[in-house]
């Protein structure tokens, strides 16, 4: 998690809007201030951390990988599923669309192919068992999220054959460089057109940064995902605020949240950039999802948390908020879930999410069609 690499990353500043409170003459800074830990901060928590790595690990069994089926996943177009790969990565199929989320297939969050934090489970997917990708979505440029291999075999593929990715502003001419030909970055609250889905651009409390000297130069994003059949919600990586509740509000009803529940420890240094499971849960109110799966989680050990206590934590919290383990579930690395009729019949909603379920009358955004 704190390594980074030099002379990789190229950055454009031509986006800078001075009308928006997110936007920085250097780049980018969360909508609700927040302290901010250098250097000194992060030597202790790394040492702290050394010295419990021990009893960590005694306390801390590896998650299960399921049995997948690599041909109905690539076979189907019509059920909707949701498959959990690992860590942030869920491949989500709805009406022929398969989408997958901050795709991350090798071994190492990490610049380094031999050093960083390793994955305990091999991805619920790998590389020739994926079915063919129309859509990715990108959260922000860390290591654990943005991994460079997994994007240059994607670039491999003839540029017919690719998939429409969707990044935060600044991220563009980086995936440019990896071969990926077809790319559009958002700004928040900006949406582009898909086949039959839009998606938009959503606020995160987070930051991004893959050197020491490139810290916030790109947006970091959730992501909304309309379409007649699903509306999807992936969170991202994010701390909480009150940005969910306008989420929920304006985009809201979700049909699937994708929400992390862990690398949350510990909390002096972790509290304003990633979320416990209890504040999972009040994210899933906030944005009014019919169902949420837990990710973050479990895939590599990048905080001080036992690996299995997020999904203990969840229940307990959803327990005291009388939610069901079916409405907010996790899953194991490489499990499917169909989902059937999971969508939320809008017929009955009231206020804005009836009137104007995307919200455009007030939020301006920049619009977009893509050919799928």
């Amino acid at each position: 998690m704190t390594l980074m690499a030099l002379g990789e990353v190229t950055v454009r500043r031509d986006h800078f809007d001075p009308s928006k409170t997110h936007h920085t003459p250097s780049g980018f800074r969360n909508n609700h201030p927040h302290a901010e830990h250098g250097l000194v901060a992060l030597l202790r928590w790394q040492w702290e951390r050394w010295q419990r790595r021990w009893t960590r690990r005694a306390t801390a069994p590896v998650p299960a990988l399921a049995s997948t089926d690599p041909g109905y996943l690539k076979a189907n177009d019509r059920e909707t599923t949701v498959t959990w790969i690992g860590h942030s990565t869920l491949l989500l199929q709805v009406a022929g669309i398969n989408l997958v989320t901050d795709p991350h297939l090798t071994d190492r969050a990490s610049p380094l192919s031999w050093i960083g934090p390793k994955r305990n489970v091999p991805p619920g997917l790998g590389f020739a068992e994926l079915p063919p990708l129309d859509l990715v979505l990108l959260s922000h440029n860390h290591y654990d999220h943005l991994d460079l291999p997994t994007l240059r075999w994607l670039g491999q593929q003839p540029c017919e054959r690719q998939p429409q990715a969707v990044v935060p502003l600044g991220l563009k001419a980086f995936l440019a460089e990896q071969g990926l030909c077809k790319v559009v970055e958002l700004d928040w609250w900006e949406h582009v057109c898909f086949r039959d889905a839009v998606i938009h651009a959503v606020p995160a409390q987070h930051f991004s940064a893959r050197t020491p000297f490139d810290r916030n130069q790109t947006l970091w994003a959730g992501y909304v995902v309309e379409h007649p059949v699903c509306r999807f919600f992936f969170a991202g990586d994010t701390g909480y605020c009150a940005d969910f509740q306008i989420i929920g509000r304006k985009l809201g009803p979700m049909d699937l949240a994708a929400i992390p529940i862990g690398a949350y420890e510990p909390r002096w240094f972790m509290h304003a950039l990633h979320v416990t499971p209890e504040e999972a849960v009040k994210i899933h109110q906030d944005v009014r999802s019919r169902r949420s799966v837990g990710i973050h989680w479990g895939t590599f050990e990048l905080t001080d948390e036992p690996l299995d206590e997020p999904p203990k934590r969840l229940r307990e919290a959803l327990a005291r908020a009388g939610i069901s383990a079916e409405e907010f579930f996790v899953m194991q690395h490489g499990e499917t879930r169909r989902l059937g009729d999971s969508h939320v019949d809008r017929s009955a909603l009231s206020g804005d999410a009836a009137r104007d379920p995307a919200g455009l009358a007030t939020q301006k955004r920049s619009k977009l069609n893509l050919q799928g």
